[in-house]
């Protein structure tokens, strides 16, 4: 595991954590604001999407080429085959 993959999981343990945060709350009494609520699907994109490059560089990798080449996508395109 290389660096770059490395902080790619960091980011999404942090997200995990905030998501989960969001979502604990949203089942209090009082839910989440609309800012809470704009911020858990902000989240939910941005793991979407970090999921979707760590897939895509381990694959590149396994296939001997350069990690590196995967970008991070646009949120539509990731959203669209995964919704």
């Amino acid at each position: 595991m290389d660096e770059q993959e490395r902080d790619i999981i960091d980011n999404i343990g942090g997200l995990i954590s905030e998501e989960r945060e969001l979502r604990n709350r949203s089942t209090e009494d009082m839910g989440l604001t609309e800012d809470e609520k704009s911020r858990l699907r902000t989240v939910e994109v941005r793991l979407e999407q970090c999921w979707d490059l760590l897939r895509r560089r381990r694959a590149l990798s396994e296939f001997g080429e350069d990690p590196s080449a995967a970008k991070v996508r646009p949120a539509d395109e990731v959203e669209g085959y995964l919704g």
